[in-house]
Order: C-alpha cells, then structure tokens, then sequence
C-alpha cells in the first residue's frame, strides 16, 4: 500500500505504510536522526481470514444442525480492505527512539496501549464494511435479508502481545474485549478466554483518547524541548534549564515544529508526558428551581480548548474551545493541516510539508469572540432566530449570561484554527426543555446542544455531519453516563 499519514488527535502525526506480512507505523516527531537503523514506530501483522462455514449449502436441516457444530476453517489471506469480522492483527516488533534523546516510557504497558489505540484509529477510518451477514440460518436468504453485523477486528494473543498479563490489563483499560466472561475452570496457562479478544467499532469510539496518547519526556542535554506539543503550563524554572541554551531559546521565542511549547493547554496537554484523562466525579444531587440533578463538572476555562480532531474529508483539525469574554483574540495553538516548518523531518524524507500537521497561531488581528458575536448575531439570518441583534454591549451581555450559567457553558467552533460558529451545550434536566422531555422525566445526564454557523464559507450539510457529529462524540467522551444528545430547532426553521 502507499503510504499515508495518520493525523492523531493531539496533533502528532504518523506515517504508515506497507511491509512484508503487514504495516509499519512511524512517528514522524521523533525520527530526526540520520543515524537511527530504525526510525521510532512498530509493525503490526495484519491479515483477514475467509471462513469455509458456508461454502457449501447444507442437504438437509440435519445438516445444518450439524454445521453450527463443526469446527470452523478459515483461510488466511493478505488484508486488501476491511471486513466485518474477519481482520485480524497482532504488534510483532516495536522500535523506539534513541534512548539518549528520549527517556523509556515509564510504563511499558501503556506504550504498547498508545500504540494499539494508534493503529485502531487508522483501522476504523478504513471504508466501513456492508453491514450484512451470511450465517448458518440464513444461508438460503437473499444477501438482503441476511442478519446485520458489528464491525470487530480481532486481536491475536501473538508478538508484542503474547505478555501473560498484557491483555487482562488492555481490556481492564477498556481497550479490548472478549465475550468469554466467566473466570474459566481451567488454569491461566490453558484460559482461552484471552485467545477470543476484540475491538468493536462502536465501542472504540467511546473510548477517550486523552486515555492513550502521551509524548515522551525528553532526556537532560536532548536536543528536543521539554514542552509536549501543547504544555499547559510552562516549566518550574531551575538552575540548569536557565543556562540551557535550548531552554534560552524557547524562552526568547517559540520555535516552529510540532514540539514546539505552547501555552494553550489543549485536552492532550501534560507537562509530565502522561495521559490526562480523568474519571468523571461520582454523582452528588443537589436541586434548582425544584428540581433534583446531578452537580454538574466544572466546564473549561475561558478560551481552553477541549476538544480536536483531524477530519480526512475536509483535510482539516476541527476543535472546540469555551467562548472569551476577553478584550484580545484567542490564539490559537493547536494543530492545523497547512504547511509547517520542516525542521523536525529527517534528511530525505518522502513526505511533504503540507501532509503533516502543525502547532500554529491564529492570524494576526483575529477578532476577539465578541466582536464574532457582533458579526455573527447581527446577520438577519442568524438574529432571525437568537433574537441577539443590536450593539456589542448585547452581545457582552448575552456572553456573561452564557459563561454564568451552572448547567451550560458557550463554546467557539474552529476549522483549521480560524473560528466558524457558536455553540451551546447544556445539560437538558435542569435547563427549561427539562420540563417538556418525557413528561419531565430528562435523563440525569442528558445532553442538548444550540448551534449557530456564522461564517458562509463553513455552511453546508458535508460540514454538519462533521461538527455535528463531533459535540454529540464530546458528550459521549466528557461523561459516560450520558445517553442521549437531544437538539431543539425552532418549528419555523426549515432546516
């Protein structure tokens, strides 16, 4: 296969492309040497595996019966594209960066567990396979009519992976599966429970990343700056860091690169490179206007970014971050799909500037979230609907209320960093269309959400799927316990 680069949500990138019995994926942010015999990365056996069940139709219900029984046969085969079931893979080799640059990972088991989620991210945005299924008691059905299937890939207990403990640890993590949930009567060494391991589509899409990406800390005297690709916070200054030359120069200005530090935190941001993601608080009751709820999770600072991902079909980051009330622009620091400096790619590297992303800041002069405001309620369009036309001092108003609010907070949608609409998600049992869901039976962790698109040239249903889309996935992420993401357009709203 060519090779193609995965965008990770937390701005890293990575190459991946064919080898002999499979795929190799490479870090692009750590591969700057031109002495590394191997480029930091791994290699996975992929392959898909054609079962025989049904090759031939059964004589007889006799028959039939008994086929449900047999064991299955299955040919192996080289992956060509993915399959509802059927695909397979296993880590067979890892290869990390030079360890004078980089410290090892203080836990291996969460590395090989970055490194699975990686190639699980590439493998679901593969072309989803038809849903459809031929089994046993619909062998004689119209392909119509044959039952529909889950899109898993099974994960093999071989390579990397063989570890005795490895696999109970990735699927207490939630990363993998197995259907066989019984302890098993026979001993560890002969439990196959752990030979039946999988990934469900649908489940991995509510698996948080922040869980599995971290960067690698940096060693003293390495090349490379202490800050990950979003540092939430500068560094404790110390006496070595002072007279650091590298350290100097990040302090006179930031550099250009994905390594780059930032002040923007981002939901992938760690000064001590390890994985940010935090349970949601257990469940605490308080009351307003009468009705009991859940105390709510504070939401994000102002201007904090809380949500990004790379979108193939535009060629484009999109993120989330809380709406500002303050009187200079938000810049923005995360990642963009345009054309970076090319200093962290390794002499005579296939790939291109522009297939890699980078850590940017928001044009200067970039309006500030008011003046959007101003911009965007005033289109007759927009006012005919919020109501929130007029001065800037009703747009500040209308921001202070929003920002206020316990139960909701205001959020600036971006494309590629430059901001394209205005957002509100709220938790539906204590807000007014509480009272009107279910009789006023709303789920204590329902969510609904207010949208408004101001800029014309992000309009457009292929963009909707997107965002739209991507708040319904952040409601899943910021708290499991949500089940349902409800919408309210005004009756008149032809949309």
């Amino acid at each position: 296969m060519a090779p193609n680069i995965l965008h990770l949500p937390n701005g890293q990138t990575i190459t991946v492309s064919g080898v002999y019995g499979g795929l190799y994926f490479k870090f692009n942010d750590l591969n700057v040497h031109q002495h590394s015999q191997m480029p930091p990365g791994w290699t996975i056996v992929l392959h898909s595996e054609d079962d025989e069940d049904f090759e031939e139709e059964p004589q007889s219900s006799l028959d039939l019966e008994e086929d449900t029984h047999r064991p299955r046969l299955s040919h192996i085969h080289k992956y060509r594209r993915p399959t509802l079931q059927n695909d397979a893979l296993f880590i067979s080799s890892i290869s990390n960066p030079s360890s004078s640059d980089f410290k090892p990972a203080s836990s291996p088991t969460r590395q090989i567990a970055m490194m699975l989620w990686a190639t699980l991210w590439w493998y679901f945005h593969q072309s989803e396979p038809e849903a459809q299924r031929r089994t046993a008691a619909s062998a004689k059905t119209a392909s119509s009519g044959w039952p529909k299937g889950e899109w898993r890939i099974r994960i093999k207990r071989e390579g990397i992976l063989h570890g005795r403990h490895l696999l109970p640890k990735l699927e207490r993590m939630g990363l993998v599966a197995t259907e066989i949930s019984s302890v098993g009567a026979e001993d560890e060494k002969h439990d196959k429970g752990w030979e039946k391991i999988f990934v469900s589509q649908r489940a991995f899409w509510q698996i948080d990343a922040r869980i599995f990406l971290f960067t690698l800390s940096p060693t003293h005297g390495s090349p490379f700056p202490p800050g990950t690709p979003y540092s939430s916070r500068p560094s404790s200054p110390s006496r070595e860091s002072l007279q650091s030359p590298t350290n100097r120069v990040f302090a006179e200005g930031p550099a250009q690169g994905l390594w780059s530090p930032s002040p923007d935190a981002g939901p992938f941001a760690s000064s001590s490179h390890q994985p940010t993601y935090y349970p949601p608080h257990p469940a605490q009751y308080v009351y307003t206007n009468n009705v009991r709820h859940p105390l709510r999770s504070k939401p994000p600072r102002q201007g904090e970014t809380f949500y990004t991902r790379y979108v193939p079909s535009t060629g484009q980051y999109l993120s989330f971050r809380v709406a500002s009330l303050s009187n200079e622009s938000v810049s923005h620091k995360g990642p963009v799909a345009s054309t970076p400096s090319p200093s962290f790619l390794p002499p005579g590297s296939a790939l291109t500037p522009s297939s890699v992303s980078r850590v940017a800041n928001s044009p200067p002069q970039s309006p500030t979230d008011l003046e959007l405001l101003h911009k965007w309620m005033n289109e007759p369009r927009v006012s005919a609907f919020w109501g929130v036309q007029g001065s800037a001092s009703v747009q500040e108003e209308f921001l202070r209320a929003s920002l206020s609010s316990r139960h909701s907070f205001p959020a600036i949608g971006c494309w590629d960093g430059k901001p394209f609409g205005y957002f509100e998600i709220y938790w539906v049992k204590e807000d007014r269309l509480g009272a009107l869901v279910d009789s006023g039976a709303a789920g204590d962790w329902d969510r609904g959400i207010h949208v408004l698109i101001g800029e014309q040239e992000f309009r457009g249903k292929d963009r909707v799927k997107v965002w739209l889309s991507a708040l319904i996935h952040y409601c899943w992420l910021a708290d499991q316990r949500t089940n349902r993401v409800l919408a309210e357009p005004r009756i008149d709203n032809p949309k």
